[in-house]
């Protein structure tokens, strides 16, 4: 292994030390070694504007300031009173809160999923007068969980399907047999008695007296809207990079416009640019640069390559060795570059091994998707919901997220795990 290689793997472990002990200061970790990987060469400099997921940063802006209007409009807090009405005590709102993120999120981006369903998650914890942090990280890791479900509801999915040339339907039924879409669903379902463990003694009934009224359905209306277009956008062949990141950000710009256009007041401008939550997506893009220079210095190819090499010609040790190292793996690194880097790796393993490699790609997805659920920095939707906590006051550290997050992808993964080798091996 070169120096620069051990120096790079040095960094970026010293950065997730030192977030594990000094949470309020992740982003200043997070550019330092951002830019001591320019600094040594790890990243070089020509490649730090290609390494950001821009069109991640631009979704989570955009959808962050029509949220900001939907929570405005009052909207969440009606939401809020119809699964209260619905719930028996505080634990099934959790558990009806994080399937319905799941839901959503097998159709759209995961942050974009946290983002439009956490404001209606502080709004029944404000009206419970609760701490929010167990809904919201239940939320999140939820979003993930289903993110692999469907064609459209992840990157990693996307990838995959452009991969291995499959459709929409594929991740239903393919080949004869049921899809991925059936494992992720028996892990959501798997998660429910996790939930209902973790959350046990939630068990104070609720009620709501009053009726929020709504101030304002233009909103909720660009909230709608953006979720249909984004999965319009998903079936648009060889559309740009920054496709879902403009749509976001023009709804955004509508949505602002409107709200002027109705009051009159240029103080709401003002207002939409403060709703924006800059260290969530300073944060990103120092992490965006980070693992770029992992992947530039060559430490996934080695990630990946080690784990083909070690399962050798033994089918089902090379495919548990698959989704758990995909899990280990993606706990610390941005899951994208690792898949891109996987899939090429497990087709040339199955052509030498003269099988088809499906197992395998839907045991990576598996792995890779629900990995990041493990640390509150192992993904997107996570860092951004405990960016919202900390907006409301909540510090969430590793200690915290782990409650909720290890139970959540273990059980997830295991029952997946065993419903792909029950039916593909």
């Amino acid at each position: 292994m070169d120096l620069l290689k051990m120096a790079a793997i040095a960094v970026f472990i010293l950065m997730y030390v030192l977030m594990i002990a000094v949470p309020s200061k992740k982003v200043w970790i997070a550019w330092g070694a951002a830019v001591l990987f320019l600094i040594a060469g790890a990243l070089p400099l020509a490649a730090a504007p290609g390494a950001i997921n821009w069109n991640a940063l631009m979704m989570i802006a955009g959808t962050m300031i029509i949220v900001d209007y939907f929570i405005d409009s009052k909207m969440p807090n009606r939401i809020a009173d119809i699964l209260l009405d619905k719930s028996k005590n505080v634990m099934w709102v959790t558990i009806y809160m994080s399937l319905f993120a799941g839901v959503i999120s097998a159709f759209i981006d995961n942050v974009a999923t946290v983002l439009m369903v956490a404001p209606v998650g502080l709004a029944i914890c404000k009206k419970l007068k609760i701490s929010p942090v167990g809904m919201l990280l239940s939320i999140a890791v939820s979003s993930n969980l289903q993110g692999a479900a469907t064609l459209v509801g992840d990157t990693t999915s996307i990838m995959l399907g452009a991969y291995a040339g499959m459709d929409f339907t594929d991740f239903f039924w393919m080949n004869g047999r049921p899809g991925i879409f059936f494992a992720v669903e028996l892990g959501a379902l798997a998660t429910v008695p996790i939930m209902m463990f973790l959350f046990r003694k939630d068990r104070y009934p609720v009620d709501v007296k009053d009726r929020t009224p709504v101030t304002d359905l233009a909103p909720s209306f660009y909230l709608v809207g953006l979720v249909l277009l984004l999965i319009a956008a998903s079936f648009i062949p060889n559309k740009p990079d920054v496709t879902n990141g403009l749509i976001c950000l023009v709804l955004a710009a509508l949505c602002v416009l409107t709200d002027y256009l109705r009051r009159k007041d240029p103080s709401r401008i003002l207002h939409a640019a403060k709703s924006v939550d800059y260290e969530t997506l300073l944060l990103l893009a120092g992490l965006f640069l980070v693992i770029q220079g992992m992947t530039e210095v060559g430490v996934i190819a080695d990630a990946a390559g080690l784990i083909a090499r070690v399962g050798g010609n033994n089918l089902f040790l090379l495919y548990t060795i698959v989704v758990w190292g995909s899990v280990l793996f993606s706990a610390f690194i941005d899951n994208i570059p690792y898949v891109a880097t996987m899939l090429p790796v497990l087709s040339g393993v199955c052509a030498g091994l003269g099988i088809e490699p499906y197992l395998l790609y839907f045991g990576l997805l598996t792995g890779a998707t629900l990995g990041g659920n493990i640390t509150p920095i192992g993904a997107s939707a996570n860092i951004t919901a405990v960016g919202m906590l900390k907006k409301q006051g909540h510090e969430v550290g590793f200690k915290d997220f782990a409650k909720i997050g290890i139970p959540f992808t273990l059980t997830a993964v295991t029952v997946g795990y065993l419903y792909l080798w029950i039916v593909w091996r």
